[in-house]
């Protein structure tokens, strides 16, 4: 899988994508992750990426010049599956949304900054808009890094247990259950008598009870969906 990055602040994503789990994906050639500075593409002498809004008010907003500029540039040398936009008023990115991206060969992310894109960007280049939260980050890296991140993990040969993915927080929108390691007690604290048993389909029924007891107080909102697909 490709993903290519375009942002202004490329070192801000120096660390998250070039550490753990992602290092070890990009070292097995599972995932190849390019990130690109949108000033290389920029026209202008001073290499500027961004001008004031032609409806005034506070803020700066990214020209479209060296966005167009970079887009045709990648979909030149290949075929994108999406050419997404990380923006506050995208679609709430879940883990249905990283399940399905897993699945692409190549994508563009283009993450914002100061008050976003120019609208043509969003109606002529972008097929898909992703927002990680209700709440606004000062650019869009942290967001295309989080994006990055839940994706490649889902890959496969990138965990190296293949099923622990499966098994995540929101899957099957449930939580996760409890989880315990050794010591089996400690200052007496006990791990349930039932995970010591040994026997598998017990371990499994309460794992799944947890899981839906837990998303029933915790996520509401996630236990709804749940029942919805049961």
């Amino acid at each position: 899988m490709r993903i290519d990055i375009i942002t202004v602040l490329p070192e801000i994503l120096d660390g998250p994508l070039n550490h753990s789990i992602i290092k070890r994906a990009k070292e097995k050639g599972l995932a190849e992750i390019i990130i690109h500075n949108l000033r290389d593409f920029s026209e202008d002498k001073h290499k500027r990426v961004d001008d004031y809004p032609f409806s005034k008010g506070a803020g700066m907003v990214m020209t479209i010049q060296p966005i167009e500029k970079a887009i045709k540039s990648l979909t030149k040398e290949r075929e994108y599956d999406e050419i997404i936009y990380t923006s506050p008023d995208g679609n709430l990115f879940n883990q249905k949304e990283a399940n399905t991206l897993s699945m692409k060969k190549n994508i563009i992310l283009l993450r914002g900054h100061y008050k976003g894109v120019d609208q043509r960007v969003r109606d002529h280049f972008i097929t898909k808009e992703i927002s990680v939260g209700d709440y606004v980050l000062t650019g869009g890296e942290l967001a295309a890094a989080i994006i990055t991140d839940s994706i490649v993990r889902l890959l496969p040969g990138v965990l190296s247990v293949e099923t622990s993915a499966l098994t995540d927080s929101f899957q099957d929108n449930l939580l996760s259950p409890p989880v315990y390691t050794r010591p089996a007690e400690y200052k007496g604290l006990r791990v349930p008598e039932i995970l010591l048993g040994g026997n598998d389909k017990l371990v499994d029924d309460w794992k799944l009870q947890q899981s839906i007891e837990r998303t029933k107080k915790l996520r509401p909102d996630l236990y709804q969906k749940y029942q919805g697909k049961n």
